[in-house]
């Protein structure tokens, strides 16, 4: 589905790099834990996110435990927040990267999804300049995937007709 909330951006593009080498499964399972343990994906809160705060995170059991991605997190929202800053939101940012309309694929076998796409590698590239990590391409078409800036929804599938041009 589209998404244009900037919190519901933010949290999408923590959770993708979350996942990263795991299931997505795995990481939808804790994505309530993942909420309360990053205040509700409050960027401002988790910028300011301390070295006490982030130990705390790491003795959580209940979120992925990793301390490169907890600390990618916390350096994502201070990026996130100039994002926002520079770009009035960071909604008019990211969907520069498909000129504003999601884009509609015709995809008729899972086998013809892309892992990542010239966009995405775009996305990647000018996401890290600015200082985001845990966004490689592959991720970043991810994210595309669950923010609805592309429709991988196979032709066949009903979800395809209701969010595209079916």
């Amino acid at each position: 589905m589209p998404t244009h909330s900037d919190r519901r951006l933010f949290e999408f593009l923590i959770l993708e790099g979350a996942q990263a080498g795991l299931s997505w499964d795995t990481i939808l399972r804790k994505r309530a834990n993942y909420r309360t343990a990053f205040d509700h994906f409050d960027p401002k809160r988790i910028a300011r996110y301390d070295r006490r705060k982030i130990q705390s995170l790491l003795g959580n059991s209940s979120i992925i435990r990793n301390r490169l991605k907890i600390a990618s997190t916390v350096q994502n929202a201070k990026a996130f927040l100039k994002v926002q800053d520079e770009f009035a939101s960071f909604d008019r940012y990211i969907w520069q990267f498909v000129d504003g309309e999601p884009r509609l694929n015709s995809w008729r076998s899972l086998k013809q999804i892309p892992a990542r796409t010239p966009q995405s590698d775009a996305m990647s590239k000018d996401l890290k300049k600015r200082g985001f990590g845990f966004v490689g391409s592959t991720i970043c078409y991810a994210f595309m995937q669950a923010v609805g800036l592309v429709n991988d929804h196979l032709v066949d599938c009903f979800r395809y007709s209701q969010l595209g041009r079916g």
